[in-house]
């Protein structure tokens, strides 16, 4: 009978939460620091999500370890709503998979609410490298094998497991130079302390139509009309090599379904509002909606055979 009392109060618990929802500021977490991809695509949402829960949203980067830091805080917060991560495949589907942590599983510890946005990477060199093309590139480290300096957000973040693959299918070896966020590796990039990176749009198109970097391809197969003048890694000459990136919601696990769909519902309605896209397609990354929580669950455990592939074949190790 205490059982079953319990569970009754849960419940009510749980609706009147979902009824109240939210009554206070929004934290929205992100994994690497300001001025990347994860933090453009966060301060994007910022005020659209925002007006549409009636509730101020707040950024807050907490950086390292390939954003895991991030997902292991908002896993272990209180699972009322008030803690949202932003996530990529790296620190949801990679990172447990190069460096497993005993007491966190991302897949169990954190409920998905929403896909947000999808794009290619960029494959970008520093104007001091003598290369204009991806054959070129890997002409360059074939004449100078551990010469070149690749710099990523993170060990295991999407980023290096592209460079990584690249490395593979391109027969090529250069050094890894791992970053805690997509801004600070391509500023070394910028720099010269580094000489390339497989870096994420907003963190390198506005340098590149700068002119301070040279884009030589997009991770995609094809050429897409996010990067105009930038092939893709078909025609660029490495036909066997594909790589998308996506960000996505998500909250601990037991936040009430009611809270759940409260999130997803405000975050479809800034997804559909024009400015959203106009922001997202500026830095070379668009829209990518999900269904419902339960189909966003449904694409991760897709995703995730994808990644386990990846990784395996590359034989990315922690560092």
């Amino acid at each position: 009978m205490r059982k079953i009392v319990a569970l009754a109060l849960f419940c009510m618990s749980a609706a009147a939460l979902g009824q109240s929802y939210p009554n206070k500021p929004v934290r929205l977490v992100v994994g690497f620091a300001p001025g990347g991809a994860a933090d453009f695509v966060a301060r994007a949402f910022q005020e659209g999500l925002g007006k549409a829960l009636g509730q101020p949203i707040v950024v807050e980067n907490r950086p390292g370890a390939g954003s895991s830091i991030a997902a292991e805080h908002v896993a272990k917060s209180a699972p009322d709503g008030y803690s949202v991560l932003i996530a990529s495949p790296s620190s949801i589907l990679v990172n447990p998979l190069i460096s497993p942590k005993a007491g966190f599983q991302p897949l169990k510890d954190l409920v998905p609410v929403s896909k947000v946005s999808s794009s290619p990477l960029i494959l970008a060199v520093n104007p001091g490298v003598s290369v204009s093309s991806v054959k070129d590139l890997i002409a360059h480290a074939k004449k100078n094998p551990g010469k070149l300096n690749y710099a990523t957000s993170g060990n295991g973040s999407a980023p290096h497991m592209a460079a990584v693959l690249f490395l593979r299918l391109a027969q090529v070896d250069m050094v890894h130079v791992p970053f805690k966020g997509g801004a600070p590796a391509v500023q070394s990039v910028l720099a010269g302390d580094t000489q390339l990176a497989f870096a994420t749009p907003p963190s390198v198109l506005p340098l590149v139509q700068a002119g301070r970097l040279r884009a030589l391809a997009t991770t995609s197969r094809n050429a897409t009309p996010l990067i105009p003048g930038v092939p893709g890694m078909a025609e660029a000459g490495v036909p066997d090599y594909e790589i998308g990136f996506w960000y996505g919601f998500f909250v601990p696990a037991g936040t009430p379904n009611e809270v759940v769909r409260k999130l997803f519902d405000a975050t479809a309605q800034v997804l559909r509002a024009p400015d959203t896209a106009k922001i997202l397609a500026r830095e070379g990354t668009e829209t990518a909606s999900s269904q419902s929580p339960e189909e966003f669950a449904k694409f991760l455990a897709e995703d995730a055979k994808l990644w386990a592939r990846l990784v395996k074949e590359s034989g990315a190790k922690a560092e």
